[in-house]
């Protein structure tokens, strides 16, 4: 005897018991529930339930039942059929590969939703869930203080994995928002350290450019900067040039600097949260311990790797003591935590804003380019451009309710 499967759509106002007067109907006729969600936006419920009919019994004085409830509580219902073939192809569905797509910004479109699922659909992937992980915004409230976050759950093998995020990479310039593609499993939900860079991240400032205006070199600083980038020298040998430069840089003027930097938005919030839910912190930076110890003060974080500035009679000598933190001891630096802390590098995160960031965000288990420059962002799996540091939150899953102070 073939099984009877129905769906059943609920609908309406929201109010306190809905849930269980309709399943106590399901109940009181032995049904087996299969399936079940509910979801209420703006006070409005819908709740669905597929269940089996339980042989014993006939749906047609289930369906009177729920739909006389139905009735008395001033909702709307209905039954969809469901036939065996068409459950055990959704069954085997729940085998595919698994993804998540966070959309973040200051506001949110139709237009930004509306292009954003057009590329997910195109590229063969089904949404399942959608969950906004923002709180409520208030219509008064500044667009610069507001975050907005929505999680797309999206089942299926992408077609084309390298167009895909090509798209999203166009579509955030376009729309004000930025989105980001990772795995849902279980290191998603299990990160327990982030390293983070330090100037242009941590802070809103390049400390060795404030050290130039004072020193009176900054256009010299700036074009070995250039060289850098264009790849023209190396970190370690476009850092020592830099360096030298600042020799006969008073004491004194470093303390003027850290008084002055501001820290990047949403940075104490962050760090609030980590130190609540227990995570590691770590400043791997081409910078300078002398900035870097201040911020680990502040912000209570727990390892930091700079390079350290050589004073003598209370000035600079435009020499370092030490090895260079470069690109590639950012990442070596990263695993030697990761190992010290017993975590694996899935378990890790890493942001930064330079390319000689890369590499750590490279190696981490989710690696975040933030508010960085073309090349990272085009490089790194994740970016953040629209909101401050606090939106790192929402990608690894955390609400604004579970934030709140």
């Amino acid at each position: 005897m073939a099984k009877e499967l129905i769906l059943l759509n609920i609908s309406g106002p929201d109010k306190p018991g809905l849930t269980s007067k309709m399943t106590e109907i399901l109940s009181n006729h032995k049904a087996h529930i299969l399936d079940i969600g509910q979801a209420v936006i703006h006070n409005f419920l819908n709740i669905g339930i597929l269940f089996e009919v339980n042989e014993e019994f006939n749906s047609s004085p289930i369906l009177k039942d729920l739909l006389f409830k139905a009735y008395k509580l001033g909702i709307e219902v209905k039954f969809t059929a469901v036939s065996e073939e068409d459950y055990e192809s959704w069954v085997s569905n729940q085998g595919k590969e698994r993804y998540i797509v966070t959309l973040l910004g200051r506001y949110l479109t139709a237009e930004q939703i509306s292009k954003l699922t057009s590329i997910i659909s195109n590229q063969g992937l089904n949404i399942d869930i959608i969950n906004r992980l923002s709180g409520r915004t208030s219509l008064v409230q500044k667009a610069e203080d507001k975050n907005v976050c929505v999680e797309f759950y999206v089942t299926g093998t992408p077609n084309n994995l390298q167009e895909m995020k090509k798209s999203f990479l166009e579509l955030s310039p376009l729309t004000g928002i930025d989105i980001a593609f990772q795995a849902d499993n279980i290191f998603r939900r299990s990160r327990r350290m982030i390293c983070f860079d330090m100037d242009s991240t941590l802070i809103q400032a390049e400390v060795i450019d404030e050290l130039a205006e004072y020193a009176g070199v900054r256009e010299e600083v700036s074009r070995i900067t250039e060289a850098a980038m264009r790849g023209e020298i190396d970190f370690k040998e476009s850092f020592k040039q830099r360096l030298s430069l600042m020799k006969g840089v008073k004491e004194s003027v470093l303390l003027e600097i850290v008084s002055k930097i501001p820290l990047t938005q949403g940075a104490e919030r962050l760090f609030k949260a980590l130190k609540k839910f227990g995570f590691k912190t770590a400043i791997l930076s081409g910078g300078f311990t002398y900035f870097a110890r201040h911020l680990q003060a502040k912000l209570g974080i727990d390892y930091v790797y700079a390079n350290e500035l050589e004073i003598e009679n209370g000035v600079l000598t435009g020499n370092y003591i030490g090895e260079v933190v470069d690109g590639k001891r950012k990442a070596d630096l990263l695993k030697v935590l990761a190992d010290r802390e017993n975590l694996l590098l899935e378990q890790v995160v890493a942001v930064g804003d330079g390319s000689n960031d890369l590499p750590m965000i490279s190696v981490a288990g989710l690696g975040i380019a933030f508010h960085a420059k073309p090349v990272v962002k085009e490089n790194a799996r994740t970016a953040i451009s629209t909101i401050g540091l606090d939106g790192i939150l929402y990608l690894m899953g955390y609400r604004d309710r579970d934030i709140e102070f």
